[in-house]
């Protein structure tokens, strides 16, 4: 279920499911050239408990999560601050690749789509044999 109700921000989608009766959530960020909705969860009082995932088109290049990219944002704290505020952990492939390329010969690939996942969900880790 979409739940403006508690976020209602035009680049900030809030999905709720139930979990062996625990409602969680999945946020998906879309952050423009300005980093709005970043500026919006860093101003805003947040409280979600159980959020299960963030993933979204951050648009921020870093060398945290990109090694071929030298630089450090200063947006990548105020990102990693809103991570660990909801318990989250970046998620960082073994095998990187570009989520967004480019046509332009000056720029190179680069990864701007991301993933935080809460790895200590016991619900989540619990498997279940269907016969």
């Amino acid at each position: 279920m979409l739940r403006k109700n508690l976020i209602n921000y035009r680049d900030i989608n809030l999905i709720s499911f139930f979990n062996c009766g625990i409602m969680y959530f999945i946020i998906n960020i879309y952050l423009d050239n300005h980093q709005s909705a970043l500026k919006y969860l860093q101003d805003t009082e947040v409280t979600l408990s159980n959020i299960f995932i963030m993933t979204g088109n951050f648009n921020i290049r870093d060398n945290n999560w990109n090694s071929s990219y030298p630089h450090h944002s200063m947006y990548t704290d105020t990102l990693s601050e809103i991570a660990n505020s909801f318990n989250l952990n970046l998620l960082i492939l073994i095998i990187q690749v570009p989520t967004r390329y480019t046509d332009k010969l000056q720029e190179s690939n680069s990864v701007i789509d991301l993933m935080f996942l809460c790895a200590n969900i016991e619900e989540f880790n619990k498997q279940y044999n269907f016969t």
